[in-house]
């Protein structure tokens, strides 16, 4: 059955449509930028890119709980979008690589300023009914737009006879299309007059505990849950050439693109802890199938099926998270958990690349595939003793 869907709820899907379409209309071309064009090794690039994701690990927190003691949203989130919008047209002037690093480094801040606050916006405009739905629904037009942004890349790389440079500033145009879009028709809760600004002394002995289960479970996962580059390194080593190893990343994002909202809808049902188990058992059995396979036809069905993942999962998760909060200590909640999620990412990412270099990589997804079968039996384990 349809759901009314508020109307700031919608505007804040099309924002995160129009960043998204920017941010991977690049995200393909930049290594090949970044080595062919600027000349930088390897090993600058994986210094660049760790700074940058710390960066975001750390900001998230930060500014989540600086948006709850001010009890502002929407200033922290248009400035977030303006970062990374910025950061574009910088990686298209860069000629060296600390250019490169301080373009990352602002994309990256943006995200760190922007996510808690922008989640905590969302939950303003839920209910307790619907709050999957409405997460979901978020995840499925970010998700849209990492369809359709590498397609538009290939299409102009095709039109400007592999002009990278020139990407990079058109890539500048959807974003500033969803910042102004944000500014004129996102409206924030405002503070009721005479009620007190929310005071929120974080300390972890403080927190619910049930939250502090769920972060420790995700944690545990996400140590295995390596960056996606080892899924698309992976089609490639099984012999998938760019051009089609681009399109299993886009059978992905449509994948997850088109079961977002309903698995939301479905934790509304059923509970967000049960869905997101499920998430965990599909992706556990993804990169299990990941290790196994040796034929790059079997791509072409796990990228859409580790999609499902995403769609129970990501939104989901932050529908489970925000049982244990209320609206105005959600920034700091949701800040805490993105940051620690994104810090363990890091670690898994580093964990991984040693393992794949080590002993292959099929060993790779098995240790992932181990770290989601664990947060799978711990979270359940503790639905029984509930």
């Amino acid at each position: 059955m349809f759901k009314k869907i508020p109307k700031n709820v919608v505007f804040l899907g099309f924002v995160s449509l129009f960043n998204d379409i920017a941010s991977e209309m690049i995200y393909p071309i930049v290594p090949i930028f970044l080595t062919s064009v600027l000349g930088i090794p390897v090993s600058i690039i994986g210094a660049i890119e760790g700074f940058a994701e710390g960066t975001a690990s750390l900001t998230k927190f930060v500014f989540g709980y600086v948006s709850d003691r001010f009890y502002k949203r929407k200033i922290f989130v248009t400035l977030g979008y303006s970062f990374s919008a910025i950061s574009k047209p910088l990686i298209g002037l860069a000629y060296s690589w600390p250019f490169v690093l301080f373009a990352r480094f602002f994309d990256r801040l943006g995200k760190g300023v922007r996510t808690s606050a922008r989640d905590s916006i969302l939950l303003q405009n839920a209910t307790p009914k619907n709050k999957g739905y409405i997460f979901g629904f978020h995840r499925a037009m970010d998700s849209m737009g990492a369809v359709l942004g590498p397609l538009i890349a290939l299409v102009l790389l095709y039109l400007l006879q592999d002009n990278m440079r020139l990407v990079f500033f058109i890539a500048f145009i959807p974003s500033v299309i969803g910042i102004i879009l944000l500014i004129l028709f996102v409206k924030e809760r405002k503070n009721p007059k005479g009620e007190k600004k929310f005071n929120f002394n974080f300390k972890w002995s403080s927190l619910n505990p049930n939250f502090k289960f769920f972060l420790i479970v995700s944690l545990i996962f996400a140590l295995g849950n390596s960056s996606d580059a080892f899924l698309i390194l992976r089609a490639q080593n099984l012999g998938l050439g760019v051009l089609l190893t681009t399109l299993t990343y886009v059978l992905y994002n449509t994948s997850q693109t088109v079961f977002a909202t309903p698995a939301g809808a479905l934790a509304d049902r059923i509970g967000a802890k049960k869905v997101y188990s499920y998430g965990l058992l599909v992706f556990a059995a993804v990169y299990f199938c990941f290790g196994i396979i040796n034929n790059p036809f079997w791509i072409w069905f796990l990228f859409p099926i580790y999609g499902i993942y995403i769609a129970t999962t990501d939104g989901v998760s932050k529908a489970y998270v925000s049982e244990f909060m209320t609206e105005k200590e959600s920034g700091t909640y949701f800040g805490i958990y993105q940051s620690g999620i994104a810090l363990c990412t890091f670690l898994a990412s580093f964990i991984g690349g040693l393992i794949w270099t080590s002993f292959g990589p099929s060993y790779t997804f098995y240790y992932g595939a181990a770290a989601a079968l664990i947060a799978f039996v711990l979270l359940n384990i503790k639905r029984v003793v509930d």
